[in-house]
């Protein structure tokens, strides 16, 4: 081997030097971003921990709320008991305000004398000083029945068949028909239908717990589709008195008939309040409720001639007649 003729040590060792220091800053970059990444891991690993723990946390509140959905709760029940409550009620003292009590009643339909006890609780004998009075309003369930006797007639002109009707009758029906229930226990039956919310079925149960009446349930549901019969004509005049207003308000929601989705309709005004259901939402069935004028209503702002938002008062004047109106209200 042959050395080199001129070897410069001094330019190799350095060149090493420069070489060992770059390595050696490489090196410590190197365990810079090591050890940021280890605190970034570390820190994605806390945050892992914290999001496990919270959905952990949500998924026992959804379970609970759910549970509590499906049971009767107290209104405004917290879930936790106060550890010092207050007693309920109104406290004693001047801060009390006014007492006030039922009215003692002017006729009395039934007296009872209370017997006096025997002996006291310590064994003693008691010895009467006072009789106070106590009043108790109670109701009395009575069922009767009614016997219609119903005159059958034949015209003398017409052979046509003609029957003789009572007040107090809720059909004209006989034969098969001929027992019917009376006006005022259809009435009740409406009313816990309709004004209370109660099924056809639940009604039938209260009649018959209550007043050993004998009722299906689809004797209620005839009932009230009678009842709405009747009352066909007060819904058009309280239709009629609402299209004379001068503004009405009117919303909407959702309603079940038959499986399908309809509208609730509502109409308010200073006078009347009425509803309808409707297959839909929009402007078309707005007018229909109103009457044909609302299909030149002047649009509310945020909503065009298509559709109302839900409360928009109506009628609104149209555009020519705001205008007119304007017009008029010039000096003279």
């Amino acid at each position: 081997m042959a050395w080199p003729k001129s070897l410069n040590a001094a330019g190799i060792i350095e060149k090493l030097k420069q070489k060992i220091a770059s390595l050696q800053q490489q090196w410590r970059r190197t365990r810079r971003e090591i050890e940021r990444l280890r605190q970034e891991n570390e820190q994605l690993r806390q945050e892992r921990e914290r999001l496990r723990e919270e959905n952990e946390w949500l998924k026992r509140q959804l379970e609970e709320a759910q549970r509590a959905s499906k049971r009767q709760a107290a209104p405004f029940s917290r879930g936790r008991r106060k550890a010092d409550p207050q007693r309920p009620g109104r406290k004693s003292g001047a801060a009390y305000g006014r007492r006030y009590g039922k009215a003692i009643p002017e006729h009395v339909d039934q007296v009872i004398a209370v017997p006096a006890p025997v002996r006291c609780e310590c064994g003693g004998k008691l010895k009467v000083e006072s009789i106070k009075s106590q009043y108790q309003q109670e109701i009395v369930r009575k069922t009767i029945w009614r016997r219609f006797d119903i005159p059958i007639c034949r015209c003398q002109l017409c052979h046509k068949r003609v029957q003789g009707r009572d007040p107090r009758q809720t059909s004209d029906a006989l034969g098969a028909a001929a027992v019917q229930l009376g006006p005022d226990a259809l009435a009740l039956a409406v009313q816990m239908n309709k004004g209370l919310g109660i099924p056809h079925a639940d009604v039938a149960a209260v009649l018959k717990d209550s007043f050993q009446l004998q009722v299906n349930r689809s004797t209620i549901c005839r009932a009230v589709e009678r009842v709405a019969r009747r009352g066909e004509a007060t819904w058009h005049a309280l239709r009629d008195a609402a299209r004379r207003s001068m503004v009405n308000a009117i919303d909407e929601t959702g309603w079940n008939v038959e499986a399908q989705l309809r509208w609730l309709w509502v109409v308010v005004s200073e006078q009347v309040t009425f509803c309808d259901i409707l297959p839909g939402r929009g402007f078309e069935q707005a007018a229909a409720l109103l009457g044909l004028y609302c299909a030149s209503v002047a649009p509310l702002p945020g909503y065009g001639r298509s559709g109302l938002g839900v409360g928009s008062p109506l009628p609104a004047a149209s555009e020519s007649l705001i205008g007119k109106g304007l017009g008029l209200a010039g000096p003279l």
